[in-house]
Formats: C-alpha cells, sequence, structure tokens
C-alpha cells in the first residue's frame, strides 16, 4: 500500500468516488482514496437513487445538471451499467402558490440550461392513467432525468477512477490529521471484521499526501472533531418504503406503455417511483430527528433505524389518494437510514476554514444527484484554482464558529422538513431564533421590526404595522409582492424624500495593521488604498481575476486600516484574509489581522433630512459645520461624538442619498439608538429594512457581493472598471487582464407584471435568444416599476438596449440603464448643509 500521494480522498461513498475520478482526470496522477468499511456502505447504500434536477441555487443546479450527463456517459467509459433509468420527473402542482415556486425555479433553470416542459393535468392523465389529476393545477415535467441505482454508479466511477490510476483502499480508517506545514500526515488504521462489527486492528499506517479531501458522510463529526473545527453536517432520518406489486400497474406495464416517471407530490411531502411493478414511497416528512450529533457509535455500518410508520401516515394516505390503484398493495420492505444535512441544505464543498490543503464535500443530502458535479467542480477548485461556477454559496466558511452541534441538528431538522415546503425567495425559518442579537433588537422589534436571519445575527427585513399587530399576517409569504411589500415601499421612499436609519450590525469588520499592512492591502486589493482619514471601495480577488471579496477600506492611520465587507460572510473573508497575510508576511513584515464584527454596532442613516438629524446631537465647539461638505466631504471617516457615543462615522449610503455609517461601540448601542430616534424624530425619521435597503442599491446600480459580485466574474465584467487600478501590481492582476470582458453586468428597468417583481434568479432574452440572467431584483419607488440587475453579452450591454425578463412564465419587457439612473451624477449624495 503506497504511503505518500499527492492527494488523498477520505470516504468511499458516490460523493468521494466521483472526487478521486475527477481529481484523476483533472491530471493527478497519485491519488488514493480510503474507505473505512465497504464503497457504497455508508448513506449511499440506502439512497432511493433519484436525480432532481430542480433547485433554486445557480450553483448547485449547475452540479446537478452536470452529474446527470456525466452519468450517461459512464457505462462507454467503463463497460459497467450505472443503472440509469432516464424516466423523467414529474413535478406536481395542487395549487396556484406551487405553480409560482415552479416558475420561479423554471426560469432559474433556464439560466443554466435545463430542459423542461409544463403539463396539464389533462395531459398527465392521458399519459399515465393511473395517476389521479382531479386536484392538480398543473406540473413541471424534466424528462432528460430520473433515477440511478446508487452502487452501480458508485462501482462505475470507482473503476474509472482506477482506470485513471487512483488507488482504493477498503478497511482504512483515517484517525488522525497532522499538518507538517508543507503536506498532511493521515494516519489510517486498518479495520476488521469482528463478532460482525468492524472494529480498528494493531495495524496502522502514515500517508503523506500534499492535499486531502474528506467526504465522510455520516461520519462528518468525527472528521470535524480530528480536524479541530466546526462543521453543521448532522444526518437526519429519512424514511421510504417499497411496495408490492400493484395489479393495475403490471397490467399498464404488459400493455407496452413506458415505465412512469419520478412523481413528486411536493404538497404531500412525498416521491412515488415504480419498482418491479410496485412503488417506492419516499417522505419529507416534519419532526423527523437528527442523528449522530456526535459521531456515529462503533457499532453502526450498513445499518437502519426503526421505522416509524405513524410519523408518516399522512403522506401514505396521499399516496393512496394519488395513485388509488396501490391501496390494495401490502409493504415490501422498508428503509430508515440517515442522510447528511446541513442548515440550509446544500452541502459544503470548498476549502476547510483555517487549514492549508484540506477540502471538504460533507453535508450531501442528495448526494447520488450532487455527486458527479461535485467532484467535476472540486476538482476545478484543487487543480486550478477556481470552478467554472462561483461556488462560494456551498463554502464551508458560510458558518462561522458561532455555530454549535444544537443549532446544526435543530435547523438540519428544519432543513429535512422543509424539502418540500414551498420555497418562497422571501420565506425566514424559525428554528434556532433569535440567536444572535445586537443591543437595539428589543427595541427595533417593538417598533414592527420583521427579522431576517443573516449569518446567525437577526437583522430587521422591514417594519410591520405597531397599532395593530395582529392586523397583518407576517408569515404571510408569496412568489409575487408578499404583504411585507407595501411596507417595503414606504421605507424606500422615506429615505429617497425624508430619513431613514437601518441597523447594519452585520457588517463584517476586520482591523489590519501592523508595519506590513500597508505594502500587504496594496497587493491584496485591486484599488489605490485611501489616505489615512478617507475610504475607497475595493476588491480582493482570486487567482483568476474574479472578485473574491469586497471591501470598504478606511485608513485610519498610516498602517492601520478598517476593513468592512458583507455580514453574510464573516468567516468566509476572515479565512481568506488571515490565509493570504500568511503567505505574504515574510514579503511585507508584521502584519496583525483582528476580527472585531463583534464589537463595532453599525446604523446607517440617509436622505435628504440625515444631516438635520445628526445635527440634533452632534457634540462639537461647532456643530453646525460638522457634518458639512468642508469638514466632512463625501468618502471621508470622522471621529465624531453623538452625545455621549463615540462614533466613528464614515460618510458613505449604500441607498445612493445623502447619508453616513455610524459604526459605534457595540454595548453603547441602545443609547445611540434612543438619540438618534429621538432627534429623527422632527424629521419623521423611518426605521428602515434590508428589502428596502436592496431596492435602493439598485437604483444606484451599486453591485451587491453574492449577486452581481462573485468568483465567476472579474469587476471589470461587473463594469467596475473605476474601481480596478491597472497601473500597480495586485494579486490576480495578470488573469484579470487575460481574462477579458466575456460577459457584463447591467442595470434594467422592467415592465413586469403588476403584481410581481423580479428576483434575481431570471433570465433574460434578446428576440428568441437567452442572453443572460438576473442576479438581483425587486421594485423601484423612483421609476414606478420593477427593476432588475444582471449579466448580458457585451454587445448588449449598451443604454438602451430592449431585452426581455422571463417571469412567471411570461416574457416581460425591460431595457437597460445607463449606470445608476436614480442620480447618475451622484448629485443628492454630496448635498451641502
Amino acid at each position: 500500500m503506497k504511503t505518500q500521494v499527492k492527494a488523498l480522498v477520505v470516504g468511499g461513498g458516490a460523493v468521494g468516488t466521483s472526487i478521486a475520478y475527477h481529481l484523476a482526470r483533472a491530471g493527478w496522477d497519485d491519488v488514493m482514496l480510503l474507505e473505512r468499511d465497504e464503497l457504497t456502505s455508508g448513506s449511499t447504500w440506502h439512497a432511493a437513487g433519484l436525480l432532481p434536477y430542480f433547485n433554486m441555487s445557480f450553483a448547485t443546479t449547475h452540479i446537478h445538471d452536470y452529474s446527470i450527463r456525466f452519468y450517461k456517459t459512464l457505462e462507454e467509459e467503463t463497460g459497467l451499467n450505472a443503472g440509469f433509468a432516464v424516466v423523467g420527473n414529474l413535478r406536481m402542482a395542487q395549487t396556484d402558490e406551487r405553480m409560482d415556486e415552479y416558475m420561479l425555479y423554471a426560469s432559474t433553470a433556464e439560466t443554466c440550461g435545463v430542459p423542461y416542459q409544463w403539463m396539464t393535468p389533462d395531459e398527465i392523465k392521458e399519459k399515465w392513467p393511473l395517476i389521479n389529476t382531479s386536484d392538480l393545477k398543473g406540473a413541471l415535467y424534466h424528462h432528460t432525468d430520473g433515477y440511478i441505482n446508487p452502487a452501480d454508479v458508485t462501482m462505475a466511477m470507482a473503476k474509472g477512477a482506477r482506470q485513471r490510476g487512483v488507488m482504493i483502499e477498503r478497511k482504512w480508517q483515517a484517525d488522525a490529521f497532522h499538518w507538517t506545514g508543507t503536506h498532511w500526515e493521515v494516519t489510517a488504521t486498518k479495520m476488521v471484521e469482528k463478532g460482525g462489527n468492524l472494529v480498528p486492528s494493531d495495524e496502522q499506517i502514515v500517508i503523506t499526501a500534499e492535499h486531502v479531501v474528506t467526504a465522510s458522510g455520516n461520519h462528518a463529526q468525527r472528521t470535524a472533531k480530528m480536524l479541530g473545527i466546526k462543521m453543521p453536517a448532522i444526518p437526519v432520518e429519512h424514511q421510504f418504503i417499497v411496495m408490492d406489486q400493484d395489479p393495475d400497474l403490471v397490467k399498464f406495464r404488459a400493455e407496452g406503455h413506458v415505465e412512469h416517471p419520478v412523481i413528486r407530490d411536493a404538497d404531500a411531502q412525498s416521491y412515488v417511483r415504480e419498482e418491479r411493478g410496485g412503488w417506492i414511497l419516499g417522505v419529507y416528512e416534519p419532526k423527523a430527528p437528527a442523528r449522530f450529533e456526535y459521531g456515529v457509535p462503533d457499532s453502526f455500518r450498513a445499518d437502519l433505524f426503526q421505522l416509524d410508520l405513524e410519523r408518516i401516515e399522512e403522506q401514505y394516505l396521499a399516496m393512496i389518494h394519488r395513485i388509488p390503484s396501490c391501496e390494495e398493495s401490502g409493504l415490501k420492505d422498508d428503509f430508515n437510514g440517515p442522510i447528511c444535512y446541513t442548515p440550509d441544505g446544500n452541502p459544503l464543498v470548498g476549502p476547510a476554514p483555517g487549514l492549508r490543503n484540506m477540502w471538504l464535500a460533507e453535508g450531501f443530502s442528495f448526494g447520488i444527484t450532487a455527486a458527479g458535479g461535485t467532484g467535476y467542480y472540486l476538482a476545478q477548485l484543487m487543480v486550478e484554482g477556481e470552478a467554472g461556477i462561483d461556488m462560494a454559496s456551498l463554502d464551508p466558511k458560510r458558518y462561522g464558529d458561532w455555530m454549535t452541534t444544537e443549532y446544526a441538528a435543530r435547523k438540519n431538522e428544519e432543513a429535512y422538513e422543509h424539502v418540500y415546503i414551498l420555497h418562497h425567495p422571501d420565506e425566514e425559518r424559525p428554528a434556532c431564533r433569535p440567536l444572535r442579537t445586537a443591543p437595539a433588537y428589543d427595541r427595533q422589534k417593538a417598533r414592527g421590526a420583521q427579522f431576517g436571519h443573516v449569518n446567525g445575527w437577526e437583522r430587521p427585513n422591514y417594519f410591520g404595522p405597531v397599532d395593530a399587530p395582529d392586523s397583518f399576517d407576517h408569515d404571510a409569504r408569496s412568489f409575487r409582492r408578499g404583504g411585507w411589500w407595501q411596507h417595503a415601499v414606504e421605507e424606500a421612499k422615506a429615505i429617497r424624500e425624508g430619513v431613514g436609519l437601518i441597523d447594519a450590525t452585520a457588517f463584517t469588520k476586520h482591523l489590519v495593521r501592523g508595519p506590513g499592512a500597508t505594502e500587504f492591502l496594496n497587493w491584496f486589493t485591486c484599488n489605490k488604498l485611501p489616505s489615512v482619514g478617507r475610504i475607497n471601495l475595493t476588491y480582493a480577488l482570486t487567482g483568476h481575476g474574479t472578485t473574491r471579496t469586497e471591501y470598504t477600506i478606511v485608513r485610519l492611520a498610516e498602517h492601520e486600516y478598517y476593513l468592512v465587507s458583507a455580514g453574510a460572510w464573516t468567516a468566509y473573508d476572515a479565512d481568506y484574509l488571515r490565509k493570504a497575510i500568511g503567505d505574504k508576511a515574510p514579503d511585507f513584515g508584521y502584519i496583525e489581522c483582528h476580527d472585531v464584527t463583534t464589537q463595532w454596532g453599525v446604523f446607517a442613516i440617509a436622505g435628504p433630512k440625515s444631516r438635520d438629524v445628526l445635527n440634533d446631537i452632534i457634540k462639537d465647539a461647532d456643530p453646525a459645520t460638522v457634518l458639512s461638505n468642508k469638514r466632512f466631504p463625501w468618502l471621508t471617516m470622522r471621529n465624531i461624538e453623538l452625545g455621549m457615543c463615540p462614533v466613528r462615522a464614515i460618510r458613505v449610503a449604500y441607498t445612493g442619498e445623502l447619508g453616513w455609517e455610524l459604526h459605534h461601540p457595540i454595548e453603547m448601542q441602545n443609547y445611540l439608538f434612543d438619540q438618534l430616534e429621538k432627534a429623527g424624530a422632527p424629521q419623521g425619521m423611518k426605521l428602515v429594512g434590508a428589502r428596502a435597503q436592496n431596492w435602493l442599491r439598485q437604483e444606484k446600480s451599486y453591485r451587491a457581493f453574492g449577486n452581481e459580485l462573485g468568483r465567476d466574474a472579474t469587476p471589470l465584467e461587473a463594469d467596475l472598471p473605476r474601481f480596478v487600478d491597472l497601473s500597480k501590481d495586485f494579486h490576480g492582476r495578470a488573469k484579470l487582464e487575460e481574462t477579458g470582458v466575456r460577459s457584463k453586468c447591467v442595470t434594467l428597468l422592467i415592465d413586469g407584471p403588476e403584481d410581481a417583481d423580479p428576483w434575481g434568479r431570471e433570465a433574460l432574452y434578446h428576440g428568441e435568444t437567452r442572453v443572460g440572467r438576473l442576479t438581483s431584483g425587486g421594485y423601484s419607488v423612483a421609476f414606478g416599476k420593477s427593476i432588475g440587475m444582471g449579466y448580458v453579452t457585451p454587445d448588449l450591454a449598451v443604454a438602451g438596449t430592449k431585452l426581455q425578463v422571463k417571469m412567471l412564465d411570461r416574457l416581460w419587457n425591460a431595457e437597460v440603464t445607463e449606470d445608476s439612473p436614480y442620480d447618475p451624477k451622484n448629485a443628492r449624495i454630496r448635498i451641502d448643509g
């Protein structure tokens, strides 16, 4: 057995096997896979093998699409039949709202080139008469997918991997990981059978590897402990039953009819497919418990849990309603096994936090569907430095160290239950909340705040009625304009016409200082560094020249900088920043980096009357001039005093109006809130949430990280050349220039439906040709119509170009506007006082 390799993959399920295969296919000729038991002995063996395209995530849709196409090629390459039954996937809707969901998903699917078609109840009944369609509104049909045999596809990938030189070693368990500074040393123990259990023997070896990938499935918590990291990948029980033959189905097939597609009755929380003349019923029911929160028992191998039929009784009765002929079929077999989840249902794929050359592929709730694409795109990340798609939404560092085992277990149970609950774009799931709250949380809640959940933080989305709180259903979500929409409109108008206050405490904040800080940041970011007391918007790039992180940099002193970035990405930004400092500190000198996110609260005050509010409470020898353009110009920072609260005030506003960000000691937040509220009352100041702010920033064409900005586009493609200084050398510059402009970011005003706005997931058309996609969407109070931002081919990124947006299964007229259609000269930001 070899003990020195370039890449070691730990875990022999479908995901791990795919990663080993794709690393070899990408050119790495020294790859080994370790499996503690037999290949497929984890969740792979009891998976139902379905291949659902449906996903609201752009990255995950690409991953699923690759898998489905890749699996169809395996037999030709390996000679092994992967057991792919291309029967299609019929996703049915019992309500108009479910059809709205499918229409939003379908437009997202179009952006990835995923084929689909609509079916009416009559068309379903004509093709598959065993299905009861009496209460259906329609269905979405993917004719290119179906189901696959999980063991067969895994063995096919394993054979393909071996053919490419991968060494696959079974009955070896990874028991320790040690980073030497240049490579990993992995202690592996030989596992042996003893009394039906798998136990460690006395035989151990140490494998040295340049890279390690963990794909340990249900054993993710054990892996996390060995690596000294946190990982919210915890299994949840998943049940499905196999029924005896259905005589009507047997007769239907004997008459020459093709196999039914996978039947997904989302409103009944279940899926059904044929199985040898009978049916398989799988469910995503409420109250399915998390298991193995602290590790898998040594005695648990290819085992199952006790079936809990009472828990799925409602879904079983719904199946009989949907396929009446199955009512007399008996129960043939049952499965209740662990399937890993994460709090948002997406897997953890990418570099491990804080570790070098350690890669995670954990938390797969749809592991068979995602295995092929995960192997392909993770291999790109490892071999080429970046993937062909932005993988940030799957990055393991989207969860920080604040996350606990209890949080992960409860949120994973919630994610499981929500598989078939309507995926409203404005949904806010309630489990484990509130958890991270700024001091002013209770004050804002008392004033009608309805909170969203960002990186564990509670952040106001909008403010509802206070006088009659029971008169408004805050849980009334929608794929169109929800009940919150009018409140967001009033908040946006308040900032455009008067003054509004936004809680931005969740912003990520880092302090970077030391003799090497200036030289390092000059290399790390692509814009000029600001002078002392000024700020700059800038970007840290990937090695491929695409956008890794957006920063507002405030220069506090000659070699001291305050970096502000997106609140959802604290651990993600911190890890990249610290690793870059570790790499470059020997070149530039001593550098400190501190995450000060929880030390500073932030209020953003904006609107033409914002100066009037602050003037009422500012403490200075000449308070009337402190906030003037002369003493406090746009894009500068000043230390000011608001009553008894010292404030690091930054003259910038994400809304495009006169405004300031007020960064303050978080322990003084309630005092500052009270002062601002009192001073704001005569000016009619309104509390404003994130949804109105999101609309306002689109009117200014302000790009948002995770939407317009990401690892699949350069700042030049985001049409931000003013923030790129090509006169200096910076990380990613050569690739930035080499890439050129493949597509370009634009802002569009949209003549959409009267009751809906885009969500930023929609396809863009020029005539009958799909030319791009939206990355943001919403409503513009300034223009009285829908607005969106997105990417199109460069030839169409010209003001006045007429396009169409796919919304609610229709094309709606849209027009590319000039950048910053609202106040393009930034006159309102510079209003003097």
